[in-house]
């Protein structure tokens, strides 16, 4: 999420070298690369190679979902098994717990769902103008 951000507040800059997001984001190289090229072919940034190739969104911050990204970083978040497949648990269907992570899951999705890059970015600069604590 972290990298993603970073192309999203570099996003009026133009492609992005992956050493420069690593750099700022504390993230190794070589996995940066392997997450952009995942990224990539879910049609979330693109590239171009060469002298003067990187990275960048494919799309504006605004059009690229939270869940998108995770998805393809994470895979499908889920909170406990039973929640997406009831088969696995022979108490499925009589279990209380499971209709409070099934509630949750749902919730989660819904915030993911609903937020975009460009929501984080705006929420990050919030973060950035405020004092630090001390």
């Amino acid at each position: 999420m972290r990298a993603m951000l970073d192309l999203a507040q570099h996003y009026q800059d133009g492609l992005v070298l992956v050493k420069d997001v690593a750099a700022r984001q504390g993230i190794s190289e070589r996995y940066l690369e392997h997450l952009f090229l995942s990224l990539k072919t879910a049609g979330l940034v693109k590239s171009v190679r060469g002298a003067h190739g990187g990275f960048a969104l494919k799309s504006a911050p605004a059009r690229i979902k939270l869940i998108d990204i995770i998805r393809v970083s994470e895979g499908p978040l889920v909170l406990v098994a039973c929640v997406k497949d009831a088969g696995v648990c022979p108490r499925s269907s009589k279990c209380a717990a499971r209709d409070v992570w099934s509630e949750l899951q749902t919730a989660m999705d819904a915030v993911l769902d609903s937020k975009t890059l460009q929501d984080l970015m705006e929420l990050q600069q919030t973060k950035d103008e405020c004092p630090v604590d001390v």
